[in-house]
């Protein structure tokens, strides 16, 4: 992702890109036996207050994401990635698509993968949720720091977050809710190179954005929420100026109805570009989610699961989840 401060980019100020133990996991011999406990202070409250969300769930799948290493497209460890969300996605019980597709970047064809869980709905409407589970690659130009880059907050965070989103929303036996919810997790979100070159960025969600075009079901898309970056601790979170503005006023009322007002701040971050904009190019309303600028890891090989918190996980979980719930209300 880069920010734009008029000519910043998922980059900030003047920095630029965004970014467990349940059945099907895939072991790797890179996986710990253990993930260290975060501090009390952080510690995820008890799912019954957060809407059903499980902030210590969404933290053990980030855990698992983030041990299998570095996440860039076509590696290894994306592979094993793969795996792992696929197998976690069906022992919930979702519908699963998987879309492999080849990308053309700098660095020549890589192979890259979507994979979308379905929850049906009543009606032809659509709600989606998306996140990237790809990492920046090492020896990047933006990549500070010696060693790998795991990228626990950028994406693992987001993507743990959405599995324990399908989790709760995988469980329902049929269809109740007038609108379709489907959770998109995208490759390739990171460049390869630059990510002000054009096309450098974003693979993943403008493919899946041009595939629901030709298929017509984007006309169907009624919102679309992208988290990105949303694990940290001294979560703070700005209302990003690229979002539509009706999407993200209804996050942060929802943000503010359940107490949240110190976390989903009133403060704007201005044009970050990041994989939500590869759905309101095409005229959908979309949010991006994302603690950027105050993130002082971001594209560093320091943005590692100590930076990680349950309870940041929990409270942006338990937002997204009841502004779906609001979602479904508004737009039937």
């Amino acid at each position: 992702m880069a920010l734009h401060c008029v000519a910043c980019s998922h980059g900030a100020a003047p920095f630029s890109s965004a970014a467990s133990g349940t059945a099907g996991a895939v072991a790797t011999s890179s996986t710990p036996s253990a993930t260290p406990a975060p501090p009390a202070s952080e510690s995820a409250p008890p799912a019954s207050q957060t809407g059903g969300f499980d902030g210590q769930k969404a933290y053990d799948f980030t855990a698992k994401l983030v041990a299998f290493g570095p996440r860039p497209p076509a590696s290894d460890a994306i592979h094993h990635t793969q795996e792992y969300i696929d197998a976690q996605l069906h022992s919930f019980g979702c519908a699963v698509e998987d879309q492999d597709f080849h990308a053309q970047t700098p660095m020549g064809e890589t192979a890259m993968k979507n994979i979308i869980a379905k929850i049906p709905g009543t009606g032809q409407g659509i709600l989606l949720l998306l996140t990237h589970y790809d990492t920046l690659r090492k020896g990047h130009h933006e990549l500070k720091g010696t060693g790998d880059f795991v990228g626990a907050v950028d994406a693992g965070s987001s993507s743990g977050l959405m599995l324990e989103m399908a989790r709760i929303l995988c469980a329902q036996k049929s269809p109740t809710s007038p609108n379709s919810v489907w959770i998109g997790f995208v490759d390739g979100e990171e460049s390869f190179v630059d990510w002000n070159t054009d096309n450098d960025n974003t693979y993943g969600s403008r493919e899946l954005a041009a595939r629901m075009s030709a298929s017509g079901d984007l006309k169907h898309i009624r919102a679309a929420i992208l988290a990105d970056m949303v694990g940290p601790t001294n979560l703070r979170i700005k209302r990003e100026e690229n979002s539509t503005p009706w999407l993200a006023d209804l996050v942060w009322k929802t943000a503010a109805s359940l107490g949240y007002k110190d976390y989903f701040v009133s403060e704007r971050a201005t044009g970050i570009s990041d994989d939500h904009l590869s759905f309101t190019h095409r005229g959908v309303a979309a949010v991006d989610v994302i603690d950027l600028n105050d993130y002082p890891y971001w594209h560093t090989t320091d943005d590692t699961m100590d930076k990680v918190s349950p309870r940041s996980l929990a409270i942006v979980g338990h937002v997204i989840l009841e502004t779906l719930n609001e979602l479904q209300k508004k737009l039937r």
